[in-house]
């Protein structure tokens, strides 16, 4: 009887180790899931603020400016574009203009030269 209470008490004493254990475990594991979701909730919010900078860089107002300003562009005008065909010859997007011929002087005539 003394040998079955002995291990009896050694299953009681391992148990009891093993419990403790488990419970150190747990929370360990709970302290770090809360932190993994400090983290997340840290991240989110970071994520949130950068698409707010994000929208705010690529307003249509600020990109066109930064196109003029530091990449000298300019928008297009029907004067500028050139279309290409596939086998690369270009076309005018405008039909060029004849040329300018100077107006020829009026010919005078023996009235317009008596008065």
């Amino acid at each position: 009887m003394a040998r079955l209470n002995l291990l009896l008490l050694m299953a009681v004493i391992a148990t009891s180790l093993y419990l403790v254990h488990t419970q150190y475990r747990s929370r360990q594991l709970y302290t770090e899931l809360d932190r993994v979701q400090q983290e997340a909730r840290r991240l989110e919010t970071d994520h949130d603020r950068l698409q707010v900078e994000k929208r705010a860089q690529a307003t249509p107002l600020r990109v066109e400016k930064l196109a003029k300003e530091q990449l000298q562009m300019r928008t297009t005008t029907p004067a500028i574009t050139q279309y290409v065909r596939p086998d690369g010859s270009v076309i005018p997007a405008v039909a060029p203009l004849p040329p300018v011929v100077p107006p020829k002087p009026a010919a005078t005539t023996a009235r317009g030269a008596a008065r």
